[in-house]
């Protein structure tokens, strides 16, 4: 079952806007954690969500290279999968350079901030993935965002280091919230919210669950292209938690009927 887990702020925080949770997957060097954390604390971020580092945790090496900002490597909540690190959250943005054959939409670090800026505001709870240093995130974990943050860098040498990528996003959330007050174009909804991960993979597992058993997705070999599809398509919607229960509703009437029709022949 996937946890929520909501870390201690570090007091080095307090008073600063709440801001996304950023949230590294499989990331293989301590010192890049650090590093990562580091550029948080300069930009007023203080929740890290790690997602099985590869050399185990705490680390000593992260500790070094976070110099001032041990409070956020103190606060570090530690996940086995990328379910489990975004159950809580009702928007996901994925960090990537690489361009995947999913209908994702891409926005600059800029563009993100803002989006971002304006759902916190209106209660939504965020986090931003960052995968690991050498092949950034997969496709499964991509799936679970709703749009994919990519900076327009030279295109002949767009690699960044994982502290590099944090600072780029973590600062442009700064400057967003600098000068004026952010206005909320997503407005709170009364009496429900935005559907949390952990929601929307109910809803996953049950529709493909259903469409397991009808025979829906075959071919074997096609099945994980038509779940992202799928998935993809739902995370768009921006779906608020009393629609996650009506969709599943719909599910189990048809499952219902199909099966009852069936027997009835």
């Amino acid at each position: 079952m996937a946890k929520t887990v909501r870390p201690r702020k570090p007091k080095s925080l307090e008073g600063l806007d709440p801001g996304p949770a950023i949230i590294l997957v499989h990331p293989q060097l301590g010192e890049n954690i650090g590093a990562a954390a580091r550029a948080m604390l300069n930009c007023g971020l203080g929740e890290l969500r790690l997602v099985r580092p590869k050399n185990g945790w705490p680390s000593e090496y992260a500790i070094k290279a976070a110099t001032g900002a041990v409070s956020v490597i103190e606060a570090a909540a530690v996940f086995e999968t990328t379910a489990e690190a975004t159950a809580d959250l009702g928007i996901v943005y994925a960090a990537t350079a690489r361009r995947r054959d999913m209908t994702k939409t891409v926005l600059t670090p800029r563009a993100a901030a803002a989006s971002i800026r304006q759902q916190v505001v209106a209660e939504n709870r965020i986090g931003i993935l960052f995968g690991p240093e050498r092949t950034g995130l997969h496709n499964d974990d991509i799936s679970f965002a709703e749009a994919i943050i990519e900076a327009p860098l030279n295109p002949a040498f767009a690699s960044l280091n994982l502290g590099q990528a944090v600072l780029l996003v973590a600062y442009e959330w700064l400057l967003s919230g600098v000068g004026e007050a952010a206005i909320a174009i997503e407005t709170p909804l009364p009496n429900t919210r935005r559907a949390n991960r952990a929601e929307m993979a109910g809803l996953f597992d049950h529709l493909e669950s259903e469409l397991d058993d009808c025979g829906f997705l075959l071919p074997v070999e096609k099945r994980p292209s038509m779940v992202r599809s799928l998935r993809n398509l739902f995370q768009r919607a921006g779906l608020t938690e009393q629609e996650v229960r009506t969709l599943r509703g719909v599910i189990a009437g048809l499952t219902a009927w199909h099966k009852g029709t069936k027997r009835e022949r």
